[in-house]
């Protein structure tokens, strides 16, 4: 959308309802966050975030009061409120500044200025805003630039990289993520303060980086996501056992494949074929016991005997690592680890009718996704 039709999108009663309350109360309204930046992107949202000076519970609770009908739940406890209208989520909230200890990412939260909460932002194109008050109804407001770098496809933090990283370490793989899933470059002194505060991801929750490591899995192209972990260091900390693919050993001049690249083309064609999150957890993980498996033979070369089971029996501890489930989304991943070098011994003219029998039985409905692997 053109910041014109983003005016023309925002001129409805909703809006016009928070613009009345902000004017009554002497206050200021913006939308704020993600949803400007994929309204501006032509991205599907479904959450959005409005701002006020003040108190968001007295702002939301004379919004209630305008908005006749519409149940509005308070959290006093976080100074939010939310409601649903149109099948949209809004989270109403009052601006504020955060101060972070060392060793935490939870922020100590403080009333603050508008100004302010727009600092605290991640990346510049998720502190853009749009405005609600009578004065600039519809106006976008870019403190930082964030239009142009949304136009140039970078992301680039509104303060200091390394203090924005060192607070809140998540936003490392916040930028690799966005980065992965709109096509983004993530700006040159951003992505060297990724590096030099990696150690920093320490103190983030498993659940936490796993969430964002799957919204990278799932994004059109994961590939460049794993490349910007494995570039900036964070991937030996947060999945050390992908990272021991990496690598080429020679000996007696003979080599093999880097499995590394190898399981990201891998990941790349099943996410070109399929969006289903688990099949491409079983692209990461096809070969994940090359490494515990490898062995040079004088006559054969490199071998890789038993990688396939010995990494079905690796996938329930790897998925217990990384807080993954524990349920038949893992026991499917586990399946397609195990069987994914079958259907290729059967491609070959020796195959008999009873291997493929066994192949039928073995796969069972998981068939099809188990020749999408393969």
């Amino acid at each position: 959308m053109t910041p014109e039709e983003i005016r023309t999108y925002v001129d409805k009663p909703l809006y016009r309802s928070i613009q009345k309350v902000a004017q009554r109360m002497d206050r200021q309204a913006f939308i704020i966050g993600g949803f400007v930046r994929d309204l501006l992107l032509d991205r599907p949202s479904k959450d959005i975030d409005i701002v006020v000076d003040g108190s968001g519970i007295d702002f939301a609770q004379a919004l209630s009061e305008e908005l006749q009908g519409t149940k509005v739940n308070f959290f006093k406890s976080f100074g939010t409120a939310m409601f649903k209208h149109d099948d949209i989520e809004y989270e109403i909230v009052g601006a504020r500044r955060e101060s972070y200890r060392y060793d935490s990412r939870k922020p100590a939260v403080e009333d603050g200025t508008l100004q302010e909460d727009r600092e605290r932002r991640d990346f510049t194109i998720n502190a853009l805003s749009i405005s609600l008050n009578e004065a600039d109804f519809g106006e976008i407001i870019d403190p930082f630039g964030g239009l142009q770098d949304l136009e140039d496809k970078r992301l680039i933090t509104p303060l200091d990289p390394v203090q924005t990283y060192s607070d809140d370490p998540l936003r490392m793989m916040r930028a690799i993520r966005f980065a992965t899933q709109l096509g983004f470059r993530i700006e040159e002194n951003s992505l060297e303060a990724i590096s030099t505060q990696r150690e920093r991801i320490k103190i983030v929750s498993q659940e936490r980086i796993t969430t964002e490591l799957n919204k990278i899995i799932e994004a059109p192209r994961p590939s460049v996501g794993f490349k910007l972990l494995f570039k900036t260091g964070l991937l030996e900390l947060i999945f050390p056992k992908m990272m021991e693919l990496h690598g080429v050993e020679v000996k007696n001049g003979v080599s093999h494949k880097d499995n590394f690249y190898h399981t990201l083309q891998v990941l790349d064609n099943v996410a070109d074929r399929s969006d289903d999150l688990w099949l491409r957890w079983a692209a990461i993980l096809h070969d994940i016991a090359k490494p515990d498996t490898k062995r040079f033979d004088r006559r054969n070369g490199w071998t890789f005997h038993g990688h396939e089971d010995l990494g079905a029996r690796m996938t329930p501890r790897i998925f217990r690592e990384l807080k993954l489930p524990q349920d038949q989304k893992m026991k499917f991943v586990q399946k397609m680890v195990r069987l994914h070098l079958r259907p290729i011994a059967l491609s070959k003219d020796t195959v008999s009718d009873s291997g493929i029998r066994r192949l039928l039985f073995d796969a069972g409905e998981d068939l099809e996704s188990l020749m999408i692997l393969c």
